[in-house]
C-alpha cells in the first residue's frame, strides 16, 4: 500500500508540473521571425565567429533584428552579402576582411635551437619548458598547434616548420591567436601588406646568431618610411596603419628581411638589401 501511495503521489506531481509547463509555454512563447531561417540559409555556415557573433544562426537573428549589417560577414561573397541586404531591405554595410598574420619568419632553416626539447609535441607544452629551447625566446616553436586548431584548412606548416596562412581560406576566427603560446598571430585587415615579421624585443647584430632573419633594431625602415609611418618601440618597428601604408620603401634597406611586403599571391617580399638565405640541411640544434 505505501508503494502505491508513493507512485500515485509521484504521478500527481508529474502531472501538475507538466500542466504548469504547458500553460507557461502558451503564455510565454514568442513566435520566431520566419526570416531568420531564410537568412540563416543564405549564410556560409562556417560558424567562425569573425562577425562578432558565436555562429551563423545568432548572426542571422541579429541581422533580422536590425542589430548588425550583412557586411559583417567577411567570409561570405559580395553576391551573398548583397542578396541578404536585398532580402532584408537594408544596406550591405562595409567591413574589411581580416586575416591572420604571423609575426615570425624564423623557420628551422634560419633559426637555431639552444636546447633539445623531448616531450609532448605541441607548442604549448614546449613553451612551458624554458620557453621551448629556441635560441630566440620570442620565435615560433614550430610544432603546429595553429595548424591543428584551424578548422578551415587555412594554416599549413612548411618544410621549415613555420606556419603559412592561406589568405583565401582564412576566416579570422581567431583560434590560432588563442592557441599560440608566443602570441605571434594577430588578426589584421587584409589591406595591411607592410608587415613586421618579428616579435623579438632584443637589439643588436648578435641576435643573428640565433635567427638570421631577426629584427636587429637598426631602425633603417623607420628612417626610410614616409611621413612618420614607422616608429621604433621596444626595439621593434611599429607601423602606423592609420597613415597611408601602401609603400614598399621601408623594406628596401632592411638587412635581414624582418620587415616585408606581403603579396597576396606571391607571399612575403623582402627588400634588395636583405641577405640571401641559402636553404640547408638541418641538425637538431639548427642550421648546418
Amino acid at each position: 500500500m505505501p508503494v502505491l501511495t508513493a507512485v500515485a503521489t509521484l504521478g500527481g506531481i508529474t502531472f501538475a508540473l507538466t500542466s504548469l509547463l504547458a500553460v507557461a509555454h502558451r503564455k510565454l512563447h514568442v513566435e520566431e521571425d520566419p526570416r531568420i531561417d531564410v537568412v540563416d540559409e543564405m549564410l556560409p555556415h562556417s560558424n567562425c565567429g569573425a562577425c562578432g557573433f558565436p555562429g551563423c544562426r545568432p548572426f542571422a537573428e541579429a541581422l533580422v533584428n536590425g542589430v548588425t549589417l550583412p557586411g559583417k560577414c567577411t567570409v561570405s561573397t559580395d553576391e551573398g552579402r548583397a542578396a541578404i541586404a536585398r532580402y532584408l531591405n537594408v544596406d550591405v554595410g562595409a567591413e574589411e576582411r581580416r586575416v591572420a598574420r604571423l609575426a615570425c619568419a624564423g623557420g628551422t632553416n634560419v633559426a637555431r635551437n639552444r636546447a633539445h626539447y623531448d616531450g609532448l609535441g605541441t607548442c604549448r607544452a614546449a613553451a612551458t619548458v624554458s620557453g621551448g629551447g629556441k635560441g630566440c625566446f620570442y620565435g615560433c616553436l614550430g610544432f603546429g598547434d595553429c595548424d591543428v586548431v584551424c578548422d578551415f584548412d587555412a594554416i599549413h606548416m612548411n618544410e621549415h616548420s613555420l606556419p603559412v596562412v592561406d589568405e583565401s581560406k582564412c576566416t579570422a576566427c581567431g583560434d590560432c591567436v588563442e592557441v599560440c603560446p608566443k602570441d605571434l598571430f594577430s588578426l589584421q585587415p587584409a589591406s595591411r601588406r607592410l608587415w613586421v615579421a618579428c616579435r623579438s624585443l632584443e637589439a643588436g647584430d648578435e641576435l643573428l646568431e640565433d635567427c638570421e632573419v631577426a629584427c636587429t633594431a637598426c631602425a633603417r625602415c623607420a628612417m626610410d618610411a614616409p611621413n612618420g609611418l614607422i616608429t621604433m618601440q621596444n626595439n621593434l618597428p611599429v607601423v602606423d596603419y592609420a597613415r597611408d601604408h601602401r609603400t614598399k620603401a621601408p623594406i628596401a634597406r632592411c638587412p635581414t628581411g624582418a620587415i616585408v611586403w606581403l603579396d597576396a599571391a606571391a607571399g612575403p617580399e623582402k627588400g634588395g638589401a636583405a641577405h640571401k638565405i641559402i636553404r640547408k640541411g638541418l641538425r637538431p640544434d639548427g642550421p648546418t
